[in-house]
């Protein structure tokens, strides 16, 4: 886990977040964290708690050994027992305040207060201006943490200046990816039907946040100048968006798109794809659009798998995209402009040239965010 460590002073190491096959961005972001350190320390026992948000579970791996359910406080102190007994060395945290149960997730605290073991906790949200519950388990999260990791400068700035956490006691680690060669998007899109055409991509759970009305609404000018384009809006509804109220986001999109008369400039594919057909999928893409609506995301997982793969990125300026995009690595647009959207499309469509110069960039930067490295 670090250079001036001994690897065989840790022995079993224990993630604690979702896990798939879990539908969640922190559960696929625990499931490789995991994957990638078994596989940098073999000789390490890596084992997962993974954090049910259904009383059904799910069918896990038998890298799972022991399961939370999110609103039972007493199954997290079954956990700390049960990691105690089984003297785990390390305890990888993933926190994010909407998997755990309790007030702002208070009941992780619950495991944290009885567990004898170094913590490592993973912040995948830092807030800068916290509720007073979310400043209260921010808090205490920060005092039962060993070390702190975020995957933003922005996270360390904040945890500095919000929550005045001590300096030595933050790392900043990237979002890992998979190793990925930079390939033509060319030889990808015969898959899928789209030869001949200039793709566009986002991806991921959706939900109101994503901001994807925007970049539908930047379609008409970009196909007005290139008709060629064909946006491709991948992923499953976040499913406890459903369960609150069903479609109603996706339906909408795909109504403003009949009403634009995008219909053929359009694909919803409304289903969680594998690792391997996400692949491709990125492989077949041209220009990747993050219209993400507020600046206070820390990370994103697909922002970084898409960097790293080398496409070129059209984001809206939240906090990862504004650190990954700098320095000509893409095209940072303001929120809720569909105009800008489609002046930064057209730009580099226009432009082979620079296209090429910045999926080169941005392909090269992101071999410092592969698991291999972020993990070893």
């Amino acid at each position: 886990m670090n250079d001036s460590t001994p690897e065989n002073d840790i022995a079993r190491i224990a993630f604690v977040g979702g896990y798939e096959p879990r539908l969640c961005g922190i559960a696929t972001f625990t499931t490789d964290l995991c994957e990638a350190v078994a596989a940098a320390v073999p000789e390490t026992m890596c084992i997962a708690c993974a954090v049910n948000d259904r009383t059904e579970g799910y069918k896990y791996p038998s890298r799972v050994r022991l399961e939370m359910l999110e609103k039972d406080i007493d199954s997290y102190r079954r956990a700390a027992d049960f990691l105690n007994f089984n003297n785990v060395d390390v305890l990888c945290i993933q926190h994010e305040f909407g998997i755990y149960g309790g007030s702002a997730g208070r009941h992780l605290l619950a495991l944290l207060k009885e567990v004898r073991i170094p913590v490592v906790t993973t912040l995948h949200t830092v807030l800068t201006d916290p509720n007073p519950a979310q400043r209260s388990v921010m808090e205490e999260l920060v005092r039962r943490s060993d070390r702190l990791v975020v995957m933003a400068q922005k996270g360390k700035e904040i945890l500095l200046e919000t929550y005045g956490v001590a300096p030595a006691k933050i790392d900043v680690i990237p979002h890992g990816i998979p190793d990925v060669k930079l390939a033509s998007s060319e030889s990808f899109k015969a898959r899928f039907g789209l030869e001949g055409r200039k793709v566009l991509l986002t991806f991921g759970l959706l939900g109101p946040g994503k901001g994807i009305e925007h970049a539908i609404s930047a379609l008409p000018e970009i196909v007005k100048q290139h008709p060629e384009v064909m946006y491709v809006v991948l992923g499953a509804t976040h499913p406890h968006l459903v369960a609150r109220e069903g479609e109603s986001y996706r339906l909408s999109l795909e109504r403003l798109t009949e009403e634009l008369g995008l219909k053929d400039h359009v694909i919803f594919y409304n289903r969680f794809v594998s690792p391997g057909d996400l692949g491709e999928f990125i492989g077949a893409t041209d220009i990747y659009l993050t219209p993400y609506l507020g600046e206070a995301q820390i990370t994103s997982g697909t922002l970084a798998q898409v960097f790293g793969a080398g496409k070129v990125v059209v984001s809206t300026p939240y906090w990862h995209a504004s650190e990954l995009l700098k320095d000509g690595r893409g095209a940072l647009v303001p929120f809720r402009d569909p105009q800008a959207i489609a002046s930064a499309v057209c730009t580099y469509l226009d432009d082979p040239g620079l296209m090429e110069r910045t999926r080169a960039t941005a392909h090269e930067a992101g071999r410092e965010m592969i698991w291999k490295s972020v993990a070893g």
